[in-house]
């Protein structure tokens, strides 16, 4: 049996939430950030839709060497940097822009023999206290990479709260930033999908978006209102139609008892698809464009839902999971989690079509 368990993405979306970031943020440049394979979309598919964007960001090697073998000869950066010389090798075989954030990576490139070509990017800690060096050490570590590049070195950091529009941790992050860097001639990048949307300030010369370019939002609620479009639909099929009786249970476990008579549909997606285990009964999903909600534990290859409020459902009717219906931010906080990763958990053999 051919499974109908498809996650459609679509070029027009991506190119339009593109030119909305452009928008928000008109005197940046945009490095889109395409690492987890575009978010879950599918980098082959993706990077056409984002040529207009001035640089691709990725978090590997072999991220960044699939964008080359996409043919995109313009920049690439890579935001961890390497993890020893033949990380180094690889990088500087494939060209990439390297984001440097500790002493041992310096020590690595003052190894090199010849001056490196692609610009380096600082990473500063201005808060968020995962990667960068301590903005006391900015002007120092800043004049070390300079001398081992022929570009103007970059200056980054990172938000710990910009997804929290009235948390003053982004302000207080870049205020000190800022007042770290005065006096260093570089370009800036600090904003994230988030940052960009909610804190113009920081747009600085490059902003980084990675969710919203996917038309997801990166805060609670749905980027409709802002402009964006979803780029992915993900959705399946009915495989099975049938009465429950009052006092019935669904699925493993039984953690679902009908209370009244009900009609439920079995659909052919799992978490063998990547849809969440942890989805609990009344997590929202559309069948035939209905609202309706999951009943019964989630098992390797389906799902059991609540056909109450959908009329005449027969096998082989549409389910969809998320998309242009039902927003997947809607369905993260009916589960108890993020859309990143939702999108970024769509599974192999979920068959991707572009639409």
């Amino acid at each position: 049996m051919t499974r109908q368990t498809i996650a459609q993405v679509k070029p027009a979306a991506l190119r339009h939430n593109l030119q909305q970031i452009k928008r928000l943020a008109p005197r940046s440049r945009v490095m889109a950030v395409v690492k987890a394979d575009a978010y879950g979309h599918g980098l082959s598919r993706v990077l056409p839709a984002l040529q207009q964007s001035d640089a691709f960001a990725v978090a590997t090697l072999s991220e960044a060497q699939r964008v080359r073998a996409s043919g995109w000869d313009d920049t690439v950066v890579l935001l961890e940097g390497f993890n020893n010389p033949d990380g180094l090798r690889r990088a500087l075989d494939l060209d990439l822009d390297l984001v440097i954030h500790h002493k041992g990576q310096i020590d690595v490139l003052q190894g090199q023999r010849h001056t490196l070509r692609r610009r380096l990017w600082l990473k500063l800690d201005s808060g968020m206290h995962r990667l960068g060096f301590p903005l006391a050490e900015a002007e120092r570590r800043f004049g070390q990479l300079q001398a081992l590049s022929a570009q103007a070195v970059g200056l980054m950091t990172h938000f710990a709260c910009a997804d929290q529009a009235d948390n003053s941790m982004t302000r207080e992050q870049a205020d000190a930033f800022y007042s770290a860097v005065r006096q260093l001639d570089g370009p800036c990048s600090l904003a994230n999908s988030a940052a960009l949307l909610h804190f113009p300030e920081t747009h600085a010369d490059w902003v980084r978006p990675g969710i919203a370019l996917y038309g997801i939002s990166p805060t609670s609620g749905s980027l409709k209102g802002d402009g964006f479009k979803p780029a992915m639909r993900l959705v399946s099929e009915l495989i099975a139609v049938k009465p429950l009786a009052a006092g019935q249970t669904v699925g493993y476990g039984a953690t679902y008892t009908a209370s009244t008579p009900i009609t439920i549909g079995v659909a052919a997606i799992g978490y063998g698809d990547g849809y969440p285990w942890s989805a609990p009964n009344g997590t929202p999903v559309r069948v035939n464009g209905q609202p309706a909600t999951l009943v019964g534990r989630v098992s390797m290859d389906m799902i059991g839902i609540d056909l109450s409020g959908v009329p005449n459902p027969a096998i082989g009717d549409t389910v969809e999971l998320w998309g242009d219906a039902l927003p997947v931010e809607a369905v993260a906080a009916a589960v108890g989690t993020i859309p990143y990763e939702l999108v970024t958990r769509v599974g192999a053999r979920v068959r991707y079509e572009t639409v």
